[in-house]
């Protein structure tokens, strides 16, 4: 069985994977995933360049900035990457599942729906948190402005939507505790499981 789990910039998604790994669940980690073969598929890097009219790779690594500016506004642009991107991650997915021997896995991806991924788990958990927890969350761990959290939080796609489309909600605020919302998700999928 394959669990998805997703959330918005800063929800906390990682976090809650790693409680899942405590439990003995495998991740496939989806972002660092794609990153990975954006860095190293000959033919991809290929591509991203054709794609871009712009050589992305100046110093033998993705220019992710300069990439995220490009796609940023162009939905057409984004789309095209994703289009030679997620192909790739999602066999690497299969061949990685193919081998787990645990009860069920988890994929945990930012963009589960927005990829198709979606399409490729069995139940999806989603992680949220309230606005300013997440702002204050990513702008403590990177570069990024609360400008340019809010605006990566208002493109990407909205916690009522990822919601209507979930199995379980795990609340991330300061104020709740996830590990018993991740403990009674783990219980209601070993007892599917075993029914």
């Amino acid at each position: 069985m394959k669990l998805g789990i997703t959330g918005g910039i800063g929800s906390g998604k990682t976090s809650v994977c790693r409680v899942f790994c405590v439990l003995g669940i495998p991740v496939f980690f989806a972002d660092p995933e794609a990153n990975l073969i954006m860095n190293s598929d000959e033919k991809i890097i290929r591509e991203i360049n054709k794609l871009a009219s712009v050589n992305l790779y100046p110093e033998g690594v993705l220019d992710r900035s300069k990439l995220a500016s490009l796609i940023f506004n162009d939905q057409d642009l984004l789309r095209k990457v994703n289009s030679i991107v997620h192909p790739v991650v999602f066999d690497n997915f299969r061949r990685w599942t193919a081998i787990q021997t645990t009860p069920y896995i988890i994929m945990e991806a930012a963009i589960l729906f927005e990829s198709g991924a979606s399409e490729l788990v069995d139940r999806v958990a989603t992680v949220i948190a309230p606005v300013e927890e997440r702002i204050a969350r990513v702008t403590k761990r990177n570069t990024l402005s609360r400008e340019q959290v809010k605006e990566r939080i208002n493109n990407q796609m909205k916690d009522s939507e990822r919601i209507k489309r979930s199995d379980y909600i795990i609340n991330n605020s300061e104020n709740d505790m996830i590990i018993p919302a991740i403990l009674k998700i783990h219980e209601d999928i070993l007892d599917h499981l075993n029914s």
